[in-house]
């Protein structure tokens, strides 16, 4: 079982990207399940949603306490409670412009994938929507689903300016890809 934490803040789409990539799970044939957590459901508070994804029925109804993965759309977030998620194999894809090595000497023990959401979305013109980046970049990083699922997913729910979410997802996967075969060199 896949088990997958999207951390944000109020107004940034971490509900969007968690239901999004629930959606392309699902499309992809596998058992899913998703849930959010929000405090004071304000613009800037801390969000989160979990997903659970697997071939079977997925039975479990409690929190996610670690994580294959983590999805955080602010590196200030990368703290406390959502590192306590984690453990050494767990991939966390972070929406920063840091690179790789900041993020080593910062959080050492901890596999940290950033990726410049906000430069990509601004590059594909979708201004400070970050979503369809970064649910690129942790497809990528988990290798799972594929790129083909969530492009035809953007195309089908994105409710304006598809074109430019599918490339924004597009160059998200391909930065993580980089990324990994630079670091596997």
């Amino acid at each position: 079982m896949l088990q997958i934490i999207i951390q944000g803040r109020g107004g940034q789409g971490a509900q969007t990207a968690g239901n999004l990539l629930a959606k392309a799970y699902f499309a992809e044939g596998r058992q899913v399940q998703a849930f959010a957590s929000y405090g004071g459901a304000r613009r800037g508070t801390p969000v989160s949603s979990f997903l659970r994804v697997d071939d079977r029925p997925v039975r479990l109804r409690c929190d996610i306490e670690r994580a294959d993965a983590i999805l955080c759309f602010d590196a200030s977030l990368l703290q406390g409670a959502l590192l306590a998620a984690a453990h050494s194999e767990t991939v966390i894809v972070v929406n920063s412009a840091r690179s790789a090595a900041d993020f080593r000497e910062a959080l050492p023990g901890y596999r940290v994938i950033p990726v410049d959401g906000l430069a990509i979305s601004r590059r594909q013109g979708l201004g400070r929507i970050v979503n369809s980046a970064l649910l690129g970049g942790l497809a990528c990083a988990v290798g799972d689903p594929p790129l083909e699922v969530l492009e035809n997913l953007l195309r089908e729910e994105s409710p304006k300016l598809r074109a430019e979410n599918v490339a924004a997802c597009t160059e998200g996967y391909r930065t993580v890809e980089a990324l990994l075969q630079q670091a596997a060199s």
